[in-house]
């Protein structure tokens, strides 16, 4: 990954990974790859596999109790932890430590909210069978998942909740605005979009689209942002407050 400017307070993202060519994958395209190439936000890697043990650098080992498959050992992440802690405030409000893991608390929007108004994170891509619980609780990580589905690592999971917080910080996007429209800002799904042809294979842009009429098209889209959000995610309609409706 090429050298970009780094500014002063820009938001920091850490990764520990064995596979740190990984990164930046998708977050070097697009909008975020230019906020990188510009210093608005900053990535690095943390190889696991020099922090090994002995000749050939093992970062795991047999489960205790028997079982298939390897878990990363406790010593070796711990020290890929030291690592990534220099220079980061304690504070876990400031700089969040995260692994990720499929058993952690479901990843949203107000995460990611709340993770773009940090200094920046430390996040764990797993491997194997997971990680010696002694140095989850060791370092008080917080396990955050994904999604209801297991993944060979945690690379892929790491660049999907870094691009929702990095399009969160403040010149990335350009236009605060749409942040604000976009499904989960308000606990809705986003309302169905349309543009050029107004017609097209026999179907219509619906016509208060088309009406000019500011207000009566707010109501439409924040219907339809309802009613698909009622049809499609009941959760989140049911796990609405009272506040939102307003």
């Amino acid at each position: 990954m090429a050298e970009a400017p780094r500014l002063k307070g820009a938001w920091t993202a850490r990764i520990i990974t064995l596979f740190p060519e990984a990164f930046p994958g998708t977050l070097g395209l697009s909008l975020t790859g230019k906020a990188l190439a510009e210093g608005l936000w900053h990535l690095e890697t943390i190889p696991l596999r020099p922090f090994g043990i002995g000749k050939h650098r093992n970062v795991d080992d047999t489960p205790a109790g028997g079982g298939a498959g390897m878990v990363l050992r406790a010593d070796v992440v711990g020290a890929a932890f030291d690592q990534a802690a220099i220079g980061t405030p304690a504070d876990r409000a400031k700089w969040p430590v995260v692994y990720l893991s499929p058993r952690g608390k479901p990843f949203n929007q107000a995460m990611a909210r709340g993770w773009a108004t940090s200094e920046g994170i430390t996040m764990l891509a797993g491997r194997f069978e997971g990680v010696d619980q002694r140095v989850l609780d060791h370092y008080a990580v917080e396990e955050v998942s994904l999604g209801d589905f297991v993944l060979t690592g945690g690379e892929i999971a790491a660049q999907a909740m870094l691009d929702a917080v990095v399009r969160l910080l403040p010149g990335v996007l350009g236009n605060a605005a749409s942040t604000e429209e976009e499904s989960h800002s308000h606990g809705l799904l986003e309302h169905p979009q349309y543009t050029r042809p107004a017609k097209w294979e026999g179907r219509e842009i619906p016509p208060v689209l088309m009406s000019g009429h500011h207000g009566e098209i707010e109501k439409w889209r924040r219907a339809e942002a309802e009613r698909l959000t009622m049809e499609r995610r009941p959760d989140l309609w049911s796990a609405r407050s009272p506040k939102s409706e307003a």
